[in-house]
């Protein structure tokens, strides 16, 4: 999980035009701290957050995040479907506010598996920030 209270930024160089993050490691950042896996989850989306405004106050032009893999498919039934819940929510809470920041919502990946609801959900975000082009 990125810890922007340890991160250091070069305060020279290029700014590279292309930032990916790949969420790995929330649920065990929880359960080290005696927290729900979850919890981690939820920890996890607040980071990506810090990551957006960052990009966009650095001048990132892209921003891939990695946020769920085939192989999460094989966790616990409960996890995957708080995971699922997570993801709606905050595609909910945050495609506004994305929208209005000038942010671009592309999915890239495969969406079988998930409701009907949260594909539409997906779908729509993508929809709604098409033209966009800050980040």
């Amino acid at each position: 999980m990125f810890d922007s209270t340890t991160a250091t930024i070069p305060e020279t160089g290029p700014v590279p035009r292309h930032v990916a993050v790949v969420m790995d490691g929330n649920g065990r950042w929880a359960q080290a701290r005696g927290l729900p896996r979850l919890m981690g989850h939820r920890a996890g989306v607040e980071n990506i957050r810090r990551i957006l405004n960052a990009a966009v106050e650095f001048g990132i032009q892209y921003l891939t995040i990695y946020a769920f893999s085939t192989e999460n498919w094989n966790r616990p039934l409960d996890e995957v479907r708080g995971l699922m819940t997570i993801l709606e929510q905050t595609i909910q809470r945050e495609t506004p506010e994305l929208h209005k920041n000038g942010v671009r919502i592309r999915h890239i990946g495969r969406t079988d598996g998930l409701s009907p609801k949260l594909q539409k959900m997906i779908r729509d975000a993508v929809e709604l920030t098409k033209d966009n082009t800050r980040l």
